[in-house]
């Protein structure tokens, strides 16, 4: 076999791209992930990985590079998620740059078409307050421009996005809508009543937004979605609904009772190389019927799969640790760099390891999950703390900042679970994303009635075997430590359905030693 080029060769050719073409994108499946110009990326070879890390005030993302095939649009990127075994590509593409006063002047010139088309649509309605001002106290950037339409005593909060921005911006502007609608009832003084909140964004990109505004609150606002098609100074209503417009997929759920059976020989023999107090917190992840992960507090460090032996069809299983093209099989030769590598890990990786640590800080929604896995029921003792699933329905476009569970309750009623580690503004408004695709796969209330006795979807595909679910919709757990959740999660939280009955649990900092919920807050009934 070739050797592949090393994780210090992949992140000397991405860096030096990077510091040739600060002004380029992060491609995956055709969809810009990242404007550099408006995230960070940093690249670094450590632990025998190349691991690129690109976030933005939308998302983050973490890779695992294995190998990069230039091309004459730039560089293809072969790439790991964590805890998988299966390469994707993503693209990295220069593009013209456009320096920040540039994009500032592209947002100025924003303010005046809008002052233009506004009042031929909307003329009983005079336009007041326009601007793109960035405000941070209040999380209102300078991507959205944001005003008021004002007709006697009473008024809407207008909010819209030009068409240059990036599509991740633009899906994020409900989060900012809510916020600026609720900004100017408070700010109202009694004068006026704000009625509701009229989004505008550009042409043929409203997608996820008119998905998500399906799930908003009629009472508690009016809502209107409205499309601009900037060349002809054109402005076209749109109406919104419940339409499955969220990409996901459904695959069957493993056979965990078979695969723990097929691998236990394989999962022994690594526990022998553990150090013998970490055993009994190694976990084990199954992630299909011929494949396990085996992680320490969330991350995974080795895995054990199911393979083809030579010239035969028989099919045996090997142990495999690193990543892509760095993966080494385990053999008595590997063993002791193994053993080496998961002591390192066992010894920083703990709740009293150094916070400055790459092991300790990486993926640190893993290791809050992980932790939940072993006590759910300080979160809900009506949880089971078996079987749990993460990514089901798995979302087939970008990455999302927060780790998806789901588990059952007793009583047989679903329940999503929402992770974040650290702060996210758009918190509120992702988890109802997950909410809706799982309500969508349960066929939940409003397609079955709570009384049938059918299987929905994920019964049919093989999750919670031997259980009988409920019909109703799931609820909606949002866990976070407490001192990182966004203020602006609540606010946005009161603007959801009623239909969505979501709790808001914030946790102890401490929680890597151990779970602890400081409060809850419930939707009001």
């Amino acid at each position: 076999m070739v050797d592949g080029p090393t994780p210090e060769q992949l992140a000397l050719q991405l860096q030096t791209f990077f510091d040739d073409q600060p002004a380029a994108v992060l491609l995956e499946n055709g969809r810009i992930l990242f404007d550099l110009r408006l995230a960070t990326a940093t690249v670094a070879a450590e632990h025998g990985h190349c691991v690129l890390h690109v976030w933005s005030e939308e998302r983050n993302c973490i890779r695992h590079v294995v190998n990069i095939t230039a091309r004459k649009t730039g560089l293809r990127l072969h790439v790991l998620r964590m805890g998988q075994t299966k390469p994707q590509t993503m693209e990295l593409q220069p593009q013209q740059r456009r320096l920040p006063s540039q994009r500032d002047s592209t947002r100025s010139r924003y303010i005046p078409l809008l002052e233009r088309l506004l009042p031929r649509h909307f003329p009983d309605f005079k336009v007041e307050g326009l601007r793109t001002a960035m405000d941070l106290e209040r999380s209102f950037g300078p991507s959205y421009a944001r005003g008021t339409l004002v007709c006697g005593n009473s008024a809407w909060a207008l909010i819209a996005i030009n068409a240059e921005e990036s599509q991740s911006l633009v899906d994020g502007i409900l989060t900012l809508g809510v916020l600026w609608l609720h900004h100017c009832r408070e700010h109202s003084g009694g004068r006026r009543l704000v009625e509701g909140l009229r989004l505008i964004l550009p042409r043929g990109k409203s997608t996820v937004t008119a998905a998500r505004l399906a799930w908003m609150n009629l009472r508690a606002a009016k809502w209107e979605l409205y499309e601009l098609d900037e060349k002809t100074e054109e402005l076209y209503r749109r109406e919104y609904g419940d339409q499955g417009n969220f990409e996901s997929r459904l695959v069957h759920a493993p056979n965990t009772a078979a695969a723990e059976e097929r691998f236990h020989p394989a999962i022994q023999r690594v526990q022998a190389l553990l150090p013998a107090h970490a055993v009994a917190h190694m976990e084990v992840a199954f992630r299909s019927g011929s494949e396990v992960g085996l992680l320490w507090n969330g991350l995974e460090f080795a895995r054990v799969r199911t393979s083809a032996a030579e010239n035969s069809f028989a099919r045996s299983e090997e142990i495999l640790f690193g990543s892509g093209a760095n993966a080494t099989l385990l053999t008595e030769e590997s063993a002791p760099t193994l053993r080496e590598s998961v002591a390192q890990l066992v010894a920083r990786r703990q709740p009293s390891g150094d916070k400055r640590d790459t092991l300790y800080r990486q993926q640190p929604e893993r290791w809050l999950e992980s932790m939940l896995r072993r006590s759910l029921d300080s979160i809900d003792a009506m949880v089971e703390p078996q079987p749990v699933y993460a990514q089901v329905p798995a979302f087939s476009a970008a990455d999302r900042a927060v780790l998806d569970l789901l588990a059952a309750r007793r009583d047989g009623r679903l329940v999503v679970i929402e992770i974040k580690a650290d702060e996210d503004l758009h918190l509120a408004l992702q988890s109802l994303d997950y909410w809706v695709r799982v309500r969508q796969h349960h066929h939940a209330t409003a397609d079955r009635p709570a009384s049938s006795a059918s299987k929905s979807d994920l019964e049919r595909f093989g999750y919670f075997p031997g259980k009988q679910l409920r019909a109703d919709a799931p609820l909606l757990y949002l866990i976070a430590p407490a001192l990182r959740i966004h203020p602006a999660t609540e606010v946005v939280l009161r603007y959801v359905s009623p239909e969505v009955d979501w709790t808001l649990i914030a946790l102890d900092e401490r929680w890597r030693e151990k779970v602890r919920v400081v409060f809850r807050k419930r939707r009001e009934k």
